[in-house]
């Protein structure tokens, strides 16, 4: 009876700090997922991206996430917030399959 509560004991706390780990690694991951571009902060991500995709001019004025109103050149910050968000969510992705295999 011992050695069962034991094992159930270690598979609870396994699962519990691989959710724990997936947490961290996603708040590693949102973090860098800012960036600075033309004197505002930038969160890269799907939102920007698609706001970006609707502005019908090379430049526009948005709000960063600090809700200042900065002058941007659309072309340019659609290539930076692209980049950035593939860039993030490779490593991120990467990242997990390895904890996953860990796990």
């Amino acid at each position: 009876m011992t050695m069962d509560t034991d094992k159930l004991s270690h598979r609870i706390r396994k699962r519990f700090d691989h959710n724990q780990a997936k947490r961290v690694l996603r708040e590693k991951y949102i973090a860098k997922m800012q960036f600075a571009y033309n004197g505002g902060i930038w969160c890269a991500g799907p939102e920007l991206l698609n706001t970006l995709n609707a502005c019908p001019d090379a430049s526009a004025v948005l709000l960063d996430t600090n809700n200042n109103p900065i002058k941007i050149d659309v072309p340019e910050l659609e290539l930076a917030v692209q980049q950035r968000w593939q860039e993030q969510m490779n490593a991120w992705h990467a990242e997990l399959e390895t904890l996953k295999r860990e796990r």
